[in-house]
């Protein structure tokens, strides 16, 4: 994927601002509801999701990454604040230059932003779902989702992060063609 960092902030952003309100809108009557990602309930991907975004900050801001896990329960509110934190750091156009550390070592900061858009953009969705809410980004968010999708889907296949493809249209809307290159089902439900 050879998206220009202002591109990928854009929709790093977008996605950041509709995990912000699906996070909002989940209740606690929903933690322990399954989601369209298997090994996660809903509860468990909040966890998830706010540890990867946390990481995904400091990486923007080339900070060490913690060697301490982040403690289990994380709230709807605090995934909602860790989204919006990890889409202003990566607003930075440094943030893309040379390399970091996130996840299992140092990569290409670039490349960690496009993880960043990839666990915004599906987990995102899974929530949504797995919730009864609309994950609503736009086109553009859409298309460079697409693309961090299609760069990772194999290498995410072999560490077991992406089942297998689910067949979409060719002519489906970038979105859903990104849901079934990383194995999920557009059309979900719990």
């Amino acid at each position: 994927m050879n998206t220009r960092p202002s591109t990928l902030s854009t929709a790093i952003r977008d996605c950041a601002d509709a995990v912000a309100a699906t996070a909002s809108g989940i209740s606690a009557q929903q933690l322990s509801d399954r989601t369209p990602c298997e090994k996660f309930t809903v509860a468990e991907l909040l966890d998830h999701l706010g540890q990867t975004l946390s990481s995904s900050a400091r990486a923007a801001r080339k900070e060490p990454q913690s060697a301490e896990a982040a403690a289990p329960g994380t709230s709807p509110a605090s995934v909602a604040e860790s989204a919006i934190r990890a889409a202003a750091a990566w607003g930075d156009p440094g943030s893309y230059e040379g390399t970091t550390e996130f996840g299992p070592g140092e990569m290409p900061s670039g490349f960690a932003a496009t993880i960043t858009l990839e666990e915004l953009a599906l987990h995102g969705w899974d929530l949504a779902r797995a919730t009864g809410q609309e994950f609503a980004i736009g086109e553009d968010a859409a298309q460079a989702a697409l693309g961090a999708v299609e760069q990772i889907a194999e290498q995410a296949r072999t560490n077991g992060a992406f089942g297998p493809p689910v067949p979409v249209s060719a002519d489906a809307p970038a979105f859903h063609r990104a849901l079934g290159a990383s194995g999920r089902n557009p059309e979900w439900s719990g």
